[in-house]
């Protein structure tokens, strides 16, 4: 493809270049870095504006940007989202206790590409065992959804190998938010829900970029957001 002239799909949907994908796996590269260079730090007593500070700095060390730093008025470079926190925690003074769960939300700008991924970490070594199985099966479900990815597919087969996976554990798959589109832009078209019926929604081309980011819950998938506009919890919490 010509790089000077963007492809798109049917559906609007930007078809990205060789030379694109190879942007996107240093961004992608350099997100997956930051996270491992935060886990040990993971640990019972640091507070997540820390842990902030810690990929702010690498992140910038490399010549990236943190993404979500002043996002649509975001204040943070990272998420931290702790137990019941679905999505979009804010890091702050809370110091982290033997037993939590964390998720740990990472986007870099590179070279104009935005590469994004996130983790889950266990705090200390209390864990609990429901927990452990939580995390356990978002993992197993996300990489359901990655399975069912290949030209010819469509979106509702993602989502359905997601919900189908999490549902037969009883848990409940989250529909107020959802996996993007990204590249150049944080958050594009499609978007990639993680429920649906196989063979329905936008079919799948050679050259989309999307991330699949399942948030799985044990009781029910509802969610709300909190005063700050954008810690979303659940709403069974």
């Amino acid at each position: 493809m010509d790089e000077a002239s963007p492809k798109f799909s049917d559906s609007g949907i930007v078809l990205h270049s060789a030379a694109d994908f190879e942007g996107m796996r240093r961004a992608g590269r350099l997100a997956a870095e930051t996270l491992d260079m935060i886990t040990p730090h993971v640990v019972p007593g640091v507070t997540t504006e820390a842990l902030d500070d810690l990929c702010r700095a690498f992140i910038e060390d490399r010549g990236a940007i943190p993404a979500p730093l002043n996002y649509k008025g975001f204040p943070k470079s990272i998420c931290t989202s702790i137990n019941h926190v679905v999505c979009h925690g804010i890091p702050g003074p809370k110091k982290l206790v033997n037993g939590d769960i964390v998720n740990i939300d990472v986007t870099v700008i590179l070279d104009g590409w935005h590469g994004d991924t996130s983790r889950m970490f266990f705090v200390g070594d209390r864990i609990n065992r429901k927990a452990e199985r939580l995390v356990s099966v978002t993992y197993d479900a996300m990489m359901a959804g990655i399975e069912a990815v290949r030209p010819g597919a469509r979106l509702g087969d993602i989502g359905h190998a997601i919900q189908t996976l999490a549902e037969k554990e009883r848990f409940s798959v989250v529909r107020d938010f959802c996996g993007h589109g990204l590249g150049k832009v944080f958050h594009t078209a499609p978007s990639v829900l993680h429920y649906g019926e196989p063979g329905t929604g936008t079919v799948l081309e050679p050259g989309m970029f999307f991330t699949i980011e399942p948030m799985i819950n044990t009781g029910t998938w509802e969610t709300k957001v909190l005063s700050d506009g954008w810690t979303a919890v659940t709403r069974d919490r």
